[in-house]
């Protein structure tokens, strides 16, 4: 029997605010992010994303898009273990033509937004689970984005460093980018501008607390 993991979603993050996504384990919150960040395509209906239908990109041209619009924090990190933390901020810049000095440069921006300008130089497997998290969101905030999408960003962190994440993530909405959080987290349910609480697939909007 084929389950479907999300059912007929519709969601829209509007620029300049926080969506918080709720709901117990396992009732599709995680597909919904690789969905909504084209990870992921839809067995019906459509993506779209800074004005572009992702599901009209040849593969190239999708990879491009996301690299330049959206910026994703995988609950397991992703980091690539035998690049140094910068050069994995750095990565998606390069891999979309920047200068290796401005990336770098903008690398380093961003992990000091998240507290992590001190381990630059390090590898991920030197790192602790929370380190590693804070790296993810350095590299999903590098750039120019238009769509910032986090699954569970404070899970393995502290109360503090939670805090400077919000924070992190509360700049990037004044700036008019829209943010979708994953999360079990009461304290980003009370930064949100709205909650949306999912079970068995389906998606429920209410009022931020």
């Amino acid at each position: 029997m084929v389950v479907p993991a999300v059912r007929g979603v519709s969601l829209t993050a509007e620029p300049g605010t926080l969506t918080a996504v709720m709901g117990p384990s396992g009732c599709g919150k995680s597909t919904l992010l690789t969905i909504a960040g084209g990870l992921q395509p839809p067995d019906e209906g459509n993506v779209t994303v800074a004005g572009v239908r992702l599901g009209e990109l040849s593969e190239k041209d999708l990879y491009r898009h996301r690299r330049r619009h959206v910026g994703y924090v995988f609950q397991d990190y992703n980091l690539v273990q035998i690049l140094t933390v910068v050069e994995n901020v750095a990565l998606p810049l390069e891999l979309d033509g920047a200068p290796r000095a401005r990336a770098v440069e903008q690398a380093k921006q961003a992990l000091s937004a998240v507290g992590m300008a001190d381990h630059a130089d390090r590898f991920p497997d030197t790192l602790s689970g929370g380190q590693q998290q804070r790296v993810a969101l350095a590299r999903a905030i590098c750039g120019e984005r238009r769509l910032v999408l986090a699954d569970e960003p404070t899970g393995a962190l502290d109360s503090a460093n939670a805090n400077q994440v919000l924070d992190v993530l509360a700049s990037l909405v004044r700036g008019g980018v829209a943010c979708v959080v994953v999360t079990h987290d009461p304290a980003v349910a009370a930064r949100a501008h709205r909650i949306a609480r999912m079970r068995d697939g389906l998606l429920e909007f209410g009022s931020a607390a």
